[in-house]
């Protein structure tokens, strides 16, 4: 489980395998088309500094027909002009943190004051590919790694969007999540919704509310709240 929240927030959130040409325009009746959806994007990544939202994630597993949900805060931001940074503040319905900074994932849980701790290392592309999905990421680096479909234009949540289809071009990708959609707001750019289903037929929904772009983050959302006695554990080590 701890492997899956790992792989599940650094996917709630794109990009960077192989290179692709820009997919056919298409649109659906009185919406907007592929193109013109994948440039909103690209304004978007072009212009991002930070970003908060409130989130709740719906983890669906098959075997067991059992839907997990948990529900809590996420932060981005772009540090150093380059590499962005995730943390989420999980409030419910057991705490936890998790921080993506510095090449390396930590997810903190204070019930037993232990940090996991997930170097990168050479996944660090991959890791940093899923991470900026919908936040940060450009239409032009969806393409390098995903066949991308516009399915239809929704409303979610009283917003316009595009529901993009996209299907992973690495193999590696494809073992891990087979497909992916995307709902994106057509005013900003950003994702309100994804869900990334597994070949297993597991699948996690994510819905984001009360998003705010380019505003000031707290200070100590980078931060994990551990203490003097906190243990550290290094699985990969």
């Amino acid at each position: 489980m701890q492997k899956k929240l790992v792989i599940a927030v650094l996917a709630g959130v794109l990009v960077g395998w192989l290179p692709a040409a820009r997919a056919q325009d298409s649109k659906k009746p009185g919406g907007a088309g592929l193109d013109q959806v994948l440039s909103l994007m690209d304004t978007a990544a072009a212009n991002f500094k930070s970003a908060e939202a409130n989130f709740v994630w719906e983890q669906y597993q098959k075997v067991v027909n059992d839907t997990d949900v948990q529900k809590g805060v996420i932060y981005f931001r772009r540090s150093g002009g380059k590499d962005v940074q995730m943390a989420a503040d999980i409030q419910g319905p057991a705490k936890k943190y998790v921080l993506y900074a510095d090449n390396k994932v930590q997810v903190y849980q204070p019930g037993i004051d232990q940090v996991t701790q997930y170097a990168a290392g050479k996944n660090k592309a991959d890791f940093e590919s899923f991470l900026v999905l919908g936040f940060g990421g450009s239409g032009r680096d969806l393409e390098r790694s995903f066949e991308v479909s516009l399915a239809d234009n929704e409303v979610v949540d009283g917003v316009n969007t595009a529901r993009l289809d996209l299907t992973p071009k690495s193999e590696k990708a494809r073992g891990m999540f087979n497909k992916i959609s995307l709902w994106v707001n057509l005013k900003n750019g950003v994702s309100v919704k994804q869900q990334f289903f597994e070949p297993s037929g597991d699948y996690r929904l994510t819905r984001y509310s009360d998003i705010k772009i380019n505003e000031k983050i707290p200070g100590d959302a980078f931060k994990l709240k551990t203490t003097s006695k906190t243990k550290y554990l290094n699985p990969q080590s």
